[in-house]
């Protein structure tokens, strides 16, 4: 298993979704755009716990918010029985901007606005010891 960290600027696409597993551990998901005006390209956003619970609460549709967390791949079956594999980002912080949208303003971390997710959640239960890369 591979482990990368990533912090990217996106406009968020929709209302985060939240659901709940067997176990009732919360995971809110959404989808950012990120890229240049032209070639934009959405990348899924998730988070577990207690932090999904607040991403759902605090995050909306058009906001532009900054993603810090790990890049991972994934793959679901498609309809045809072939895996199609795709990046998104297990989010650790989530800061929403201030301002005009991609204005590099962004909100103080004392803000309501912006919250660390990677206190709320210990990343060392979502890996084990021997899968850490170092």
């Amino acid at each position: 298993m591979s482990v990368s960290k990533i912090v990217i600027t996106g406009k968020v696409l929709r209302n985060p979704e939240k659901r709940f597993t067997e176990n009732n551990l919360a995971i809110a998901s959404f989808t950012i755009n990120f890229g240049i005006e032209d070639e934009e390209k959405p990348i899924r956003v998730f988070s577990l716990g207690k932090s999904a619970e607040r991403i759902a609460e605090i995050v909306k549709k058009d906001q532009m918010v900054v993603v810090e967390g790990r890049l991972q791949t994934n793959a679901v079956k498609t309809d045809s029985g072939t895996d199609k594999k795709f990046f998104e980002i297990n989010a650790q912080n989530v800061e929403i901007m201030s301002g005009q949208a991609g204005s590099a303003t962004s909100t103080s971390s004392r803000d309501e606005d912006s919250f660390n997710l990677s206190d709320e959640i210990n990343n060392d239960d979502l890996i084990g010891e021997d899968e850490i890369p170092f």
